[in-house]
C-alpha cells in the first residue's frame, strides 16, 4: 500500500468541517470515511473496520477524541491517530501524545500543514510496517527450520539448541571454523524470548586486548588516549538481548577474569569508571579450539570455562554429515539466485558425486566456495562434474611440493595446476574471461585454447 491509497477515518461533530476535510483528502488520493462523534468512530473500529489513519477532533458531545484514541490503539495498534482541536491545552496534549496520537493540530489549522502532517504520519507508518516486515524475514533467516540438519549428528545438536532456546543459560557452541556456530547461535536467539532484543555479535580475536576491554565494556571520556567520550560497551547494548562472543577462546587473561566477573555478577565496568553497571544479557560463546586442552595448558581459565560450558553444543564437521551436503547445494544455489538476481544452473548428478567426495576442511564455508565458483564457470544450463572446482592447497587437496617416492604423473598434476588458476582467475572476475585472461597474464586467444584443452565450452563465447 503506498501512501496515496490509504484509508483516512475522519471524525468531527461538525457537518461543514466533515465536508471540508473530506474533499480535501479525497483530492490528494485518499479513501476518506467520516464520523459525526466519537461513540460512531469506536462503533466502526469494534467492528472491525481498519484504517491506517484516524484524525479526530478531542472534543465532542458523544465520545471525545481521547477515547477514540486509546480505542484505536488497542484495536488497531499499527494506526496513526492525529488530534484535532479549537480547545486545546498543553495538557491535553501532552496526554493525547503519551497515549500514542501521532501529532496534535489546533484549529483553524492551515491546509498546506495539515496536509503535510497526513503525509508524515501514513509516512510514518509505512516505514514502521516494512521495518517489522524485514525483522520477520531476519527472523526467518535464522530459524531452527532455515538449519540443514538431515543428519542424525545435527537433528541431535537441532534439538538439543530448540531445547536451550528456552532457558536463560549460558551456551558454549563449538566446532571447526565454517560449520556455522554464528548461524546456529542467532537461531537460537531468535527462537528464545530474547528474540525481539538486540543480537550483537564481536570476534574476541580480532581486537587488541586494550581495544577489546573498551568493545565489551564500554568506555568513559578521557579513560585513555582518544577516548573523547563516554563510550557504551556491547554488553550495555545489548540489553535485554544476546551477546555472541566468537572465537572466546582468543580471549587474553586478563580479559577473562573481567568476563568471569560479568558471568558471576551481571556487571560491567566501563574503562576508566570506578562505576559497576548492571547488565541484563544473555552468553553465547563459541570457539573452534579445544578448550579443555586450553585449559589442561594454563592458557584459558578454569572456573570461567565452566561459566561458559553449561550448555554444550558440538557441530560436527561437514566430513561427518555427507548426508547434508545435497541439501545444503540447494539451499545454497537459492542463496546466489537472490543475491545474484538470476537463476543459478542446476546440479548434475555427476556433479553432486564430485562434490560429496571432498573431505572439506573448510566445511559449510568451503562447500559454499566450490559451488559458486562452479555455478560462475558453468557455461550450460547445468553445472556438470568437470564445473566443480579442484580444491588447491587451500581446499581438501594440495599439490605435493616434492616429488613423491612413488613419482607422480606430471601432465595430471600441471593440469590441475592449470585448471585451478584459470578458475580462481573466472572467480575473481565474476565469469568476464577476458578480464580472467589478463589476470593470468595470458592472451585471450591462448585462455580460450586452455578453457578448450580442459574440456570448457568455447562455442558462441563472447569477450565479456
Amino acid at each position: 500500500m503506498t501512501t496515496s491509497h490509504a484509508r483516512i477515518l475522519f471524525v468531527d461533530d461538525e457537518l461543514s468541517m466533515r465536508e471540508m476535510v473530506s474533499i480535501l483528502l479525497k483530492r490528494q488520493g485518499y479513501e476518506v470515511d467520516t464520523a459525526l462523534s466519537g461513540q460512531q468512530a469506536s462503533a466502526r473500529v469494534e467492528a472491525g473496520e481498519v484504517y491506517n489513519l484516524v484524525i479526530t477532533d478531542l472534543v465532542m458531545d458523544r465520545g471525545g477524541g481521547l477515547e477514540v484514541l486509546t480505542k484505536v490503539k488497542e484495536k488497531l495498534p499499527a494506526c496513526e491517530v492525529i488530534m484535532v482541536t479549537a480547545y486545546g491545552t498543553a495538557e491535553t496534549a501532552v496526554e493525547a501524545m503519551k497515549k500514542g496520537a501521532f501529532d496534535y493540530l489546533s484549529k483553524p489549522f492551515i491546509v498546506d500543514e495539515f496536509v503535510l502532517t497526513v503525509r508524515k504520519a501514513l509516512e510514518r507508518q509505512r516505514l514502521l510496517r516494512e521495518n517489522a516486515t524485514l525483522r520477520d524475514r531476519v527472523k526467518g533467516k535464522y530459524r531452527f527450520s532455515e538449519i540443514v540438519g538431515r543428519s542424525e549428528a545435527m537433528r541431535d545438536v537441532i534439538d538439543l539448541a530448540k531445547r536451550a532456546a528456552q532457558t536463560n543459560a549460558t551456551v558454549l557452541v563449538s566446532g571447526e571454523s565454517g560449520t556455522g556456530k554464528e548461524v546456529l547461535s542467532r537461531a537460537l536467539h531468535h527462537a528464545s524470548a530474547r528474540a525481539a532484543e538486540p543480537f550483537v555479535a564481536i570476534n574476541c580475536g580480532a581486537l587488541p586486548d586494550a581495544l577489546m576491554e573498551s568493545e565489551l565494556f564500554g568506555h568513559v571520556k578521557g579513560s585513555f588516549t582518544g577516548a573523547t567520550d563516554n563510550r557504551e560497551g556491547l554488553f550495555r547494548a545489548a540489553s535485554g538481548g544476546t551477546v555472541f562472543l566468537d572465537e572466546v577462546g582468543e580471549l587474553p587473561p586478563t580479559l577473562q577474569v573481567k568476563l568471569l566477573r560479568v558471568l558471576q555478577d551481571r556487571m560491567v565496568r566501563p574503562v576508566g569508571s570506578s562505576v559497576e553497571e548492571e547488565v541484563n544479557v544473555r552468553v553465547i560463546a563459541a570457539t573452534n579450539q579445544n578448550l579443555e586442552q586450553l585449559v589442561a595448558e594454563g592458557k584459558f581459565r578454569t572456573d570461567l570455562f565452566y561459566r561458559l560450558n553449561v550448555i554444550r553444543l558440538h557441530l560436527p564437521p561437514l566430513r561427518e554429515r555427507s548426508d547434508d551436503i545435497p541439501a545444503l547445494v540447494e539451499l545454497l544455489r537459492e542463496k546466489f539466485a537472490v543475491e545474484w538476481g538470476r537463476p543459478v544452473p542446476e546440479v548434475s548428478p555427476e556433479a553432486l558425486e564430485a562434490l560429496l567426495a571432498h573431505d572439506y576442511p573448510g566445511n559449510v564455508r568451503e562447500l559454499a566456495n566450490l559451488l559458486e565458483r562452479a555455478a560462475t564457470m558453468c557455461r550450460g544450463p547445468r553445472i556438470e562434474a568437470k564445473d566443480v572446482p579442484v580444491p588447491t592447497s587451500q581446499g581438501s587437496a594440495t599439490f605435493p611440493r616434492q616429488m613423491p617416492d612413488a613419482g607422480l604423473d606430471l601432465e595430471k598434476t600441471l593440469e590441475q595446476i592449470e585448471r585451478a588458476y584459470i578458475e580462481q582467475a573466472l572467480s575473481k572476475t565474476h565469469g568476464v574471461r577476458v578480464k580472467a585472461a589478463e589476470l593470468l597474464g595470458v592472451t585471450y586467444r591462448s585462455f580460450r585454447y586452455r578453457l578448450k584443452k580442459l574440456g570448457y565450452d568455447t562455442d558462441d563465447d563472447s569477450e565479456s
